[in-house]
């Protein structure tokens, strides 16, 4: 474990916008916006010694439970926005992490996220072996209403299937997070996502899903809101709410 030199428990970083990022109407991706967050977050793990890296020499790694994002409009191509985050509470396995976007020193963007340190072997928590004193922590909050865990007993029609890849697979060798919100946006009405009309989502991550898994989508859609769900073997893996404008 090292500290880099240039840690502070506040970590801004900034990111120009590309087509790649983008919508065919120029706005930043909802998908994007989530890897942007997940970039942020492991960058300031990295200058603090807690990153990917430092964690695996104890067989763990971090991985996100829960995520909740408000949105008041989206920063478009070419755009210049920077991404802060800071550390709210982190003890034993389990961490809450806030991060905010900026475009021209606007905030447009709060998230809050919930971390588990898991042992890569077996699978399970595992208290963080690593030391975190030097992370200062903020009892600041980046969205209006904290992560909540989703009520899917509801959510009872499907609407289609999903093979997990290899193309879907990150560092951790599960379907990478983002991936979930992905498949789950490709059911939705393009027009509801090209103008803008989410306003914030939450989601939940209670099982992984590996390579070649089979995944139920299904979704129940009102009005202001819909909640989708994947499931493997009839257990929830993934609950996404969207609450729309």
């Amino acid at each position: 474990m090292q500290i880099n030199p240039n840690f502070t428990s506040i970590y801004e970083q900034e990111f120009e916008l590309t087509f790649l990022n983008c919508y065919s109407n120029g706005l930043l991706k909802y998908t994007d916006l989530c890897n942007f967050i997940q970039i942020t977050a492991g960058n300031h793990a990295d200058l603090g010694g807690i990153s990917y890296s430092d964690l695996q020499r104890h067989d763990q790694a971090w991985v996100l439970s829960r995520m909740r994002v408000e949105i008041s409009k989206l920063p478009k191509w070419r755009d210049k926005i920077v991404m802060k985050t800071w550390i709210k509470s982190l003890e034993n396995s389990r961490s809450t992490r806030c991060l905010e976007m900026y475009l021209n020193n606007e905030k447009i963007v709060g998230c809050e996220t919930y971390w588990v340190t898991i042992n890569t072997k077996t699978r399970r928590p595992d208290t963080l072996a690593l030391s975190h004193e030097h992370f200062e922590r903020f009892d600041t909050n980046a969205t209006i209403k904290p992560t909540e865990k989703i009520n899917t007993d509801d959510v009872i029609e499907k609407i289609g299937n999903r093979t997990v890849a290899f193309s879907d697979l990150d560092i951790v060798n599960h379907a990478n997070n983002v991936k979930y919100l992905e498949w789950c946006l490709d059911y939705e009405n393009p027009k509801n996502l090209l103008m803008s009309k989410v306003k914030a989502f939450d989601m939940n991550f209670m099982r992984e899903l590996n390579l070649n898994d089979e995944a139920e989508i299904k979704c129940n859609s009102h009005e202001n809101e819909s909640i989708f769900t994947l499931s493997k073997k009839d257990k929830v893996a993934y609950a996404l709410k969207i609450e729309w404008t």
